[in-house]
């Protein structure tokens, strides 16, 4: 991704110019891109998100559209492409340049969701036998058109990775020393069909400016560098939290969506949970004659399925964060479900402490019992199952923020009222 560089004097002030126009409708936002100036606009562009550029280039057209498309970096034009429909995309990709063509076709060719996709084949990369002072004029013969010059690959004749030379390191070094000498062959690299979230969360908690992209022979292939990996750790996270509050992801500012598309995020997942929660009425109608006996019963309904819910949704989110950042997997199934139901165990046995002389001076010591008993029964269930449902998702390919909280919930709330029902079933009847 091109940095985002200091407007020209006068120009409005970077983050405020892209919050604006991000905010705006899109027939707005192309009306004022046409006025701002050709450099600043160009780097405005490359800062939108893919569904705003898109919008854009739709509402622009003609030589303006060539132009920024001519301008954008190979990785960040994937991304474009990847959110147009095929007939313009295939358009787009003809006004290329035949370079900049094959630089895209390349990335295009690596599968959705890849290193491949997100990584920068412009690379400054290094050869072993180079001198220093041979190796610093190469970098500053290719400064503008590689994607990072912080991070510089070393590769032999035939493309194959040898290792990494930091900038810093080459300007400390003497400029007779060999390439070779200062080069780090320790320096992680990835493959370019590797998952691109899981390549930048290497990037992450390696703290590396950035890592070299090999294909299966170990051939260098490109780059990708801390920016990028950002980016999509923003956009991993931005779909987790969505589909974690029963939603789908926006992919754009809240105020350039239209209600009809939040309406569209949201209905899906609304209709399936309200389908869901008929379980509970299922349940209610099925202990009929057990409430109708001891009415009681039904003041307490709305507090039990509301605390298991609460403890569902809460390990759900935890083990699902887990698996997003690498500390759990599904070969950890059991270490994970005890050390839940000893969580479990521990919130219910609070809660029936506290409880039990409440509900016994106000109604019963029988009641208390199974309120008592409820609590922490329903608290052991709904912390194992809200951790097993994101395992056995990510088991299945599936991924675990689809198991959201919500669906947890009602999941739990209908189980739930099985285990009280059936305990005062036992005790009060």
């Amino acid at each position: 991704m091109t940095e985002l560089a200091t407007p020209p004097e006068g120009a409005p002030d970077r983050p405020t110019l892209i919050t604006e126009l991000s905010r705006l409708p899109p027939g707005e936002r192309a009306a004022r891109f046409r006025l701002l100036h050709k450099d600043v606009a160009a780097r405005a562009f490359d800062a939108l998100d893919p569904p705003q550029q898109r919008e854009l280039l739709e509402a622009l057209r003609g030589d303006s559209v060539r132009e920024l498309f001519e301008s954008m970096d190979p990785d960040d034009r994937v991304r474009l492409l990847d959110e147009m429909p095929a007939g313009v995309a295939t358009r787009l990709l003809a006004g290329l340049s035949p370079a900049e063509r094959e630089l895209t076709s390349v990335l295009l060719g690596y599968p959705p969701e890849s290193a491949g996709r997100v990584m920068s084949p412009e690379t400054a990369d290094l050869r072993p036998d180079m001198r220093v002072d041979d190796a610093l004029a190469h970098v500053r013969a290719v400064a503008d058109t590689a994607e990072t010059l912080y991070v510089l690959p070393v590769r032999n004749a035939s493309r194959h990775l040898l290792g990494v030379v930091g900038l810093s390191d080459l300007l400390r070094a003497d400029d007779r020393a060999s390439v070779a000498s200062i080069m780090r062959a320790d320096h992680p690299s990835v493959s370019a069909t590797d998952d691109q979230e899981v390549v930048a969360r290497l990037i992450q908690e390696e703290n590396l400016l950035a890592v070299p992209v090999v294909d299966r022979e170990r051939r260098l292939v490109g780059i990708v560098t801390v920016d990028d990996a950002m980016e999509v750790i923003e956009r991993e996270e931005t779909e987790d939290l969505a589909r974690a509050g029963g939603s789908e992801p926006l992919r754009a500012p809240y105020f350039s969506v239209p209600v009809w598309r939040l309406v569209r995020a949201r209905i899906v997942w609304l209709l399936f949970l309200v389908a869901a929660a008929t379980l509970t009425v299922s349940v209610l109608g099925a202990f009929e004659a057990t409430l109708d006996e001891v009415v009681t019963l039904a003041l307490f309904v709305p507090l039990l399925i509301g605390t298991g819910g609460n403890c569902g949704a809460q390990a759900a989110t935890t083990i699902t964060r887990a698996l997003a950042v690498g500390d759990v997997r599904f070969g950890d199934l059991a270490v994970t479900l005890l050390k839940e139901a000893r969580v479990g165990l521990l919130l219910g046995a609070t809660f029936a402490a506290v409880g039990f002389p409440l509900v016994a001076a106000v109604f019963s010591a029988s009641m208390a019992a199974v309120i008592s008993l409820t609590l922490v029964l329903l608290c052991v269930w709904a912390t194992t199952v809200g951790a097993a449902l994101p395992l056995f998702a990510s088991r299945l390919g599936i991924d675990p923020a689809v198991v959201s909280a919500p669906l947890v919930t009602t999941l739990v709330d209908a189980t739930g009222l099985v285990i009280y029902l059936s305990i005062a079933g036992v005790i009060l009847l």
